[in-house]
């Protein structure tokens, strides 16, 4: 099949997928349908899935033909699907600009967790990641985003959605949170935003609007309570440091059901002494919040080396008796490189 062909078809049309229920309200002005063929609409796109617009069948024809003329639902199925040794599995999904993201479905005794994309690539240039090498391509839009959750063959099973897969999300607010919008909205898929997990390096023009417009938990990638440290690493700490967003973050409540956690990489010899610990322990005391602690996951021509798990595990117990909840968290995925910063579609999108 030539999915090529199949991304520059959807392309001609606008999308369905995607508009929330103001969007779709104009939609129906549009058609000269009443106003209540938004929820119509809103319920087939998204309690009920539908893939064809023939499917609306509580529309009429005539509003059934308009809509075909002038709209698409947008769905895009999966060009590739690679399945990992321990079961994880790797989709790529094309997006309406004629691109490829991956996605990558975890599934873990009864949790089922889909690792989204919000950017075709990433703007943050982290030394550790292969995204960040990609460069930047383009912004997802909210159908993209949605795409990968509606297009999968396991959407039934989901139990739990992270924003961790290519991309900042907060480079991208806008449509990662009209996309969150229509997954907790009583019109679309009325999950509880305490299922999904937004994360990201800390970006100063979004995490204000991340605080006060979204209820999902947030995960932050730290990977070195050092400013100047971090810096080497992280690009984006120059511009917005931990020294301005972790007080930002001590001024909200974290006591509740939403959670924050703290995503730690843990290279040997760079981030995983006893001063890096005792710094994180001082860093984080005013927060209520957990620190996830991961292998780094090799990536070529780097510096870089993964920790050892007895590294790993004296870190946890070191955090855990000083007062910061820490776990390690599971590798899955690895030889399919879908684990934690190993994903990469430039080689797909040159090809195009």
């Amino acid at each position: 099949m030539d999915y090529l062909w199949i991304v520059r078809t959807f392309a001609v049309m606008q999308s369905l997928l995607g508009k929330n229920l103001a969007e779709l309200g104009q939609v129906a002005a549009e058609a000269g349908l009443p106003r209540f063929a938004a929820g119509q609409m809103a319920a087939w796109l998204y309690a009920k899935g539908t893939t064809e617009v023939d499917q609306m069948t509580n529309l009429s024809k005539s509003a059934r033909q308009w809509l075909k003329e002038h709209y698409e639902v947008g769905l895009r199925p999966a060009a590739l699907c690679q399945t990992s040794q321990d079961g994880t599995r790797k989709y790529l999904f094309p997006t309406e600009s004629g691109h490829f993201v991956e996605s990558v479905f975890i599934p873990d005794h009864d949790r089922a967790t889909l690792c989204v994309s919000s950017q075709v690539g990433c703007k943050m240039g982290c030394q550790f990641c292969m995204t960040g090498r990609q460069g930047f391509d383009g912004q997802l839009s909210a159908g993209d985003i949605l795409n990968q959750i509606y297009s999968l063959p396991e959407r039934e099973q989901l139990t739990n959605i992270v924003f961790m897969g290519q991309g900042e999300p907060l480079d991208n607010l806008d449509n990662v949170l009209k996309a969150t919008e229509i997954l907790t909205a009583p019109y679309g898929m009325a999950w509880s935003p305490r299922r999904i997990t937004i994360s990201t390096v800390g970006l100063r023009k979004g995490m204000e609007r991340l605080l006060h417009e979204s209820d999902c938990h947030v995960a932050v990638s730290l990977h070195n309570p050092f400013p100047e440290e971090r810096a080497q690493m992280m690009p984006a700490e120059r511009s917005y440091s931990l020294a301005d967003f972790i007080p930002q973050l001590a001024r909200e409540d974290w006591h509740g059901q939403r959670r924050l956690s703290f995503e730690y990489i843990v290279f040997a010899g760079l981030n995983d002494s006893k001063a890096h610990m005792q710094e994180l322990v001082r860093l984080l005391a005013p927060l209520v919040c957990r620190v996830n602690l991961i292998r780094f996951h090799t990536i070529p021509d780097t510096p870089f080396r993964g920790a050892p798990e007895s590294t790993m595990e004296r870190m946890r117990d070191y955090l855990t008796r000083h007062g910061v909840t820490c776990t390690i968290r599971a590798s899955r995925g690895e030889d399919i490189m879908a684990a934690c910063g190993l994903l990469n579609t430039a080689k797909k999108n040159n090809e195009i």
